[in-house]
Formats: structure tokens, sequence, C-alpha cells
């Protein structure tokens, strides 16, 4: 079955996404490279279209969150290099030894556990270390440095890639003295692990944001997440470009989010639409049902909110979103019929739905609305 005979799919834009990543190319210094993150289901795009459009335009890295999402690359005959973004449990450090990935570390368990297997198969792997600069999330503290530099000196069968951390407040203020700091931070502990004879390949600390806004965050490699996919980090971030004097990059949203009717119904005046008897309606109208839910990723908190784009026009959410249905007013809309297409995110004619819409409706982030969509609903580039 193809994506469009489906209820509901997921548009990709190839052109939109190569813009994109041709967009942060411009930004960076000869010899600085890019990562594409592609965790989270490519925050809801699809792990695989969009490793294959990531490495068809020639990215140095895809960063992923765990050891399955590099199996799956590596099954969808992507061979791209890989950084383990997340957490790798002990027993899975052999099978990234296998995969050729390359893992952040933060526990010696992890270093101690991943030179043996490495040992163990006579490979030399390669792994980037975290260090805790503010976050404090993953992260080697300070004062624990001395005693990682000694497990990495006498690990002969690893290789010290990489050497990042994470910014904590660079993307929702213009104000970016903390990150500054933690910059600083940074490079003391860095210069710590050089003065040891440890001299990492890679440094990197460069997020969505920072790589907008700080070129003096780019080091050797940026890590690009949700503003490859076109949405930018916070409208903060937006803010300080212009604040900074920047012509703020032009990025194009990849991502359009499809559905059908699955009925029209006339309802009378006064009648109850959704659970909880939560929308009434005060005059007649014409009700078109959507085979969606919040078991799809549409949010509850859309409910009697949001709007949808039928025939290029806007159509209210009436009621509680459910499971697997939603429920919208098409009374001004004459030609919408069963199997009509609905616009959930995205363009339809001329008007647009935004991830950034959709976030302030439901007190959340741009984020999160996209990595939601579930896996389950096909994604086709077009």
């Amino acid at each position: 079955m193809t994506p469009t005979a489906h209820i509901q799919h997921i548009e990709i834009s190839r052109d939109a996404y190569l813009h994109n990543l041709d967009t942060f190319r411009r930004l960076l210094a000869p010899g600085c490279r890019l990562m594409a993150v592609v965790k989270a289901n490519a925050y809801g795009h699809g792990l695989l279209p969009i490793g294959r459009l990531a490495a068809e335009a020639g990215v140095d890295y895809l960063g992923v969150n765990c050891v399955e999402e590099v199996a799956a690359l590596r099954a969808g005959g992507i061979g791209t290099p890989t950084v383990i973004l997340g957490y790798v449990p002990l027993h899975q450090l052999g099978d990234v030894v296998e995969l050729n990935a390359e893992p952040v570390l933060y526990n010696l368990e992890s270093v101690d556990r991943l030179q043996a297997e490495s040992a163990r198969r006579g490979r030399r792997s390669p792994f980037h270390l975290k260090l805790e600069t503010g976050v404090h999330r993953q992260g080697v503290m300070a004062d624990a440095l001395p005693a990682f530099i000694e497990a990495v000196r006498r690990s002969d069968h690893l290789v010290l890639q990489g050497v990042g951390m994470h910014f904590a407040n660079i993307e929702d203020t213009t104000d970016h003295s903390f990150a500054q700091l933690q910059l600083a931070a940074y490079r003391r502990m860095v210069a710590a692990l050089e003065a040891a004879g440890l001299s990492p390949r890679l440094q990197h600390t460069a997020c969505s944001a920072a790589t907008i806004l700080f070129a003096s965050t780019h080091f050797d490699l940026v890590r690009v997440g949700i503003s490859s996919y076109g949405l930018w980090p916070s409208k903060e971030t937006y803010l300080s470009a212009i604040l900074q004097n920047q012509q703020p990059p032009v990025l194009r949203p990849v991502l359009t989010w499809k559905t059908r009717v699955a009925q029209i119904k006339d309802v009378p005046a006064n009648a109850y639409v959704g659970y909880g008897c939560s929308y009434r309606t005060t005059q007649p109208i014409r009700l078109a049902v959507l085979p969606v839910g919040y078991a799809d990723g549409y949010d509850r908190g859309l409910s009697n909110q949001a709007h949808v784009l039928i025939g290029g026009r806007w159509a209210p959410v009436l009621g509680r979103v459910c499971m697997n249905m939603t429920m919208v007013d098409v009374t001004h809309i004459p030609d919408a019929a069963v199997e009509s297409e609905a616009v959930l995110l995205g363009n339809q004619g001329d008007n647009r739905i935004t991830a950034d819409e959709l976030a302030a409706l439901c007190h959340t982030i741009n984020y999160e609305i996209v990595s939601r969509i579930g896996a389950h609903i096909p994604r086709l580039v077009v």
C-alpha cells in the first residue's frame, strides 16, 4: 500500500530539507563539519527518509539517541558516520563497536566496557566525551575529569574522537551570558585534556541556535537538529539574530501532515460534539470527522482550539480530540466531502498551519509537536 492510500500520511519536502542543510553549511567556516541530528525519528519526520536525504546531501555525521536508531540506519543502507548522543547501556557497547558508531560517554564504567569490547574484537573504537558545564544532565564534572583522563590514557583500544557539551540557555533568552560562562568552562576542561596529552579530533558545542548566533561555538563540528527541519528553536533565537544585526537565515518547514475526511454529517442547533459535551452548537452546522487523534500525536490540548485546512480554508476543531478521531466544522466549506484532503500541519492553498502555532495552543514547544507525531504514520518524500 502506498502512503497516499493510507487515511493519513506525512509529506517530507526533499527540496526544503536540502535547502536547510545548505543554509547551515553556508554559515560554517571551511573545514567545519555538519552533523544532521536525526534522533527521535528525525524529530518526527522519519528516520530513514531523512537519513537518506542527509546522506544524499553529504553531511559529515548523523546524530541519533540510541543503538537501535544506528541499527535501523545501517539496515536501511545508510553508512554515514553516526554519533550516539543518548545513553548506551553497558551491554550494548559491543553492538556499538560492530555498527561502527561513535558513542558519547560520561561514565567510567562505559569507558572501561567499550575498551573491553573493542579489545575483544581487535578494534580501536572512536568515542566522544561529554563535559558538564552547567546543564547538569549528561556530562563529566570538572572535578571528575582527572579520573577520566587516566581511564582514557590506559585504554589502548579507544580513540578520543570528540569532546562536546550542551548549552543550557542559549535558545530561550536574548541574554546569552550563561552560555558564555559555559563556553569558558568548556575551554578550560578541553585545555586540561590537552595538557594531559589527550587532543580530541573534534570539538563540538553548537546546537541549531548556537550555530545561527555564535560562530565562536562552531569549533570543528556543529550539531543541527530542529532547524534542519525548517523550524526556529525559539522566537528568542530569531529575535537575537536581529538584535545582533544578522540577516536571519531563511528556513523552510519540511513536514506536512495530511489526512482525509471520514464522514460528513449535519448537526442541529443545541447539540453536543464529542466527549464530555465540551462543545455545544448554537446553530445547525456541517461537521466533518477526521480519522486522526491523540494516539497519532495530534495533541488533546488542541481540543476546541485548533484549526485544520480543508479546501484551503480554516476548519475549527470542535469538541475534544479523541484517541483516533477529531471533529471539525465545515459549514462554510461547501466542497468538503468524504475523503477530502485535510491538512493538520503545513500548507494547503494560500494558508499554513505551523508547529509553533500548535505548540502555543498546547503550551509547549515546536520540538514536541513534531517529534510526537506517530511513527506508524507513513512518511512520503515529495
